[in-house]
């Protein structure tokens, strides 16, 4: 095809180099294996991938206007709705922005319960990032619907909690500006030990099950590989970035919500595959697992909130100003850059979503892979569409 032609359908086929046969085609966004509406324009030479197309577009969702129309104290219940896998920390790196700001101060309780949610919200993502990534990969792996059902039953017991805490079990309203929303109900602390405790038994079950498994590690052994160099230019961060070597995360680099009280281990792989962004993300269960009872042991008393309760959803003004703040959310960098006027709703607010980079790897590393390794690729990137097209 020349440069002017129209870009191709699914339907067509053309003459590759050295007479190989070229078929373009879709995957997506419709496809279960997308983590959501995600398109991929796949050019293939029989079941090898030579290209591909990264289409995002079909998830529209406003995130950014809608700030700019809600009030400081309304927002964050949209906030959540961004990585609304994760949307404690989605929550979280907003409040912050506003604190920033607004040069509020929050309350040493209110920064520790901050990290517990913060923690027990990765546990829950990586739960659910595992059990469908393995589904994803299919039969071949002798199981891989039965290790989805076990990471849903122990991603429900985090959803427990977060019910007891909140009342709700997917998006939260725990951040305000100035603390959090509520605190530990009776006997939470206790229940919470316990789950935790059994979620770093049952780590042990997955690793026994897919590291064993001959057809796991073809899967995922030398697929997709993230050069450390690759990494650093296209900007990708989280798992991917200390998949490929590189020893950095938020929480310890510039530390927030008390985070330089915990001394926060950063598990780093080299290979750059997705087994070893397999291999940090089970690291990153027991840190976090390390976390949650760090905070729990040392939860300082006093209030939640360093403001009273707002009777008006417009009684919470921030003074003229602008700031950036990131937090380390489940899939890397969440950053959050706030414009304020004086008034009770941003002038202006962008987002800095860990999906968002993350996606633009893809065209770097599934070419010369099958049809069935995009699949692992891509759930290896864990994406997730709401924090993605804005």
């Amino acid at each position: 095809m020349s440069a002017t032609d129209s870009p191709p359908d699914r339907q067509t086929v053309e003459i590759g180099y050295g007479g190989n046969e070229r078929l373009v085609m879709n995957m997506g966004p419709q496809h279960p294996s997308a983590h959501g509406v995600f398109r991929a324009i796949l050019t293939l030479e029989g079941e090898t991938v030579v290209a591909v197309e990264a289409v995002i577009g079909y998830l529209h969702r406003c995130h950014e206007k809608l700030a700019e129309t809600l009030t400081y104290v309304q927002y964050p219940s949209i906030a959540s709705k961004t990585d609304y896998v994760s949307a404690m920390t989605a929550e979280l790196a907003y409040v912050a922005a506003v604190e920033k700001v607004g040069k509020i101060d929050v309350p040493k309780r209110a920064q520790y319960l901050r990290v517990l949610a913060a923690e027990l919200q990765r546990i829950a993502s990586h739960c659910l990032w595992l059990g469908t990534w393995c589904m994803d990969m299919g039969g071949a792996l002798g199981g891989g619907a039965t290790v989805f059902l076990y990471t849903i039953r122990e991603r429900e017991l985090i959803l427990d909690l977060f019910e007891a805490l909140t009342g709700a079990r997917l998006l939260y309203g725990f951040h305000q500006v100035g603390g959090v929303r509520y605190d530990l109900p009776a006997d939470w602390a206790g229940q919470c030990r316990k789950t935790v405790a059994l979620i770093e038994q049952r780590l042990s079950e997955y690793e026994a099950m897919l590291e064993t498994n001959s057809f796991f590690l073809v899967r995922t052994q030398g697929v997709g590989v993230i050069s450390r160099e690759l990494a650093l230019d296209v900007g990708v961060c989280g798992p991917l970035a200390r998949g490929s070597g590189i020893n950095y995360d938020v929480r310890r680099a510039e530390p927030y919500s008390s985070y330089e009280d915990f001394d926060v281990k950063v598990p780093v792989e080299t290979a750059g595959d997705c087994y070893a962004r397999y291999r940090v993300r089970m690291a990153e269960f027991r840190e976090s697992i390390r976390l949650v009872r760090k905070a729990l042991d040392g939860m300082p008393e006093g209030p939640i909130s360093s403001r009273p309760g707002v009777k008006s959803v417009g009684q919470v003004r921030i003074p003229k100003g602008e700031g950036y703040t990131r937090v380390e959310g489940a899939r890397g960098e969440i950053g959050c850059y706030l414009v304020a006027d004086g008034g009770a709703k941003p002038y202006r607010l962008k987002w800095r979503g860990a999906s968002f980079s993350n996606l633009s790897v893809l065209p770097h590393i599934i070419p010369g892979h099958k049809i069935a390794d995009v699949v692992a690729i891509m759930g290896s990137v864990d994406p997730v569409f709401g924090e993605v097209d804005r």
